[in-house]
Formats: C-alpha cells, sequence, structure tokens
C-alpha cells in the first residue's frame, strides 16, 4: 500500500494519517504487509506538540512510528501483528 500523510514528526519518525484523500481508509492502512508513505518536506513538524497542533482533532488519527510488533507468551517477538510489518518512508522535496 502507498499512501500519503497528513503530518510527519521529525524527532519520533512518526508519520500521522487522517485518512483524506491519498491516505487510504483507516482500517486498510493497518492491514498491509508493506506500507510506503509519502511525506512532502513541508509536511514534517520537529516534535509532537507542533505535529498535533497542525491536525484537526476531529479527524480520525492514525500515527504510525514503524512496524508493529508485540510479543507472545513466551517473549519471541512477532512483527505486522496490529499494523504493517514493514514501514517506507520516502522524503519528496519541491525543487
Amino acid at each position: 500500500m502507498v499512501t500519503t500523510v497528513a503530518v510527519a514528526i521529525a524527532v519520533t519518525g512518526t508519520v500521522t494519517l487522517d485518512h483524506r484523500p491519498g491516505q487510504g481508509r483507516r482500517v486498510l492502512t493497518l492491514l498491509p504487509d508493506q506500507h510506503i508513505c509519502v511525506v512532502r518536506a513541508d509536511q514534517i513538524a520537529p516534535d509532537v506538540p507542533e505535529a498535533l497542533a497542525l491536525l484537526d482533532p476531529y479527524r480520525p488519527l492514525t500515527l504510525i512510528s514503524g512496524p508493529s510488533a508485540t510479543s507472545d507468551i513466551e517473549l519471541d517477538r512477532v512483527e505486522g501483528v496490529h499494523g504493517p510489518r514493514t514501514l517506507d518512508i520516502v522524503v519528496v522535496e519541491d525543487t
């Protein structure tokens, strides 16, 4: 799956989707094995408070900080359980 983003957060490497056109339906962004996010350089906020100030609090938000992972009862790490197994972020600069 390839989507755009609403805001990216530099300090945490998090991308935020508010599910406007180009960002995919919320349920679909949590299911793909690989998720590629295309981020314009001007969409990158330095930290969480500045990113949240740019978002509409009434929109459904999905924050993705990397591939999802969990551990089972034996503490074996399993990736891709509640989200993409692989997350790639492509930053595009306007020239």
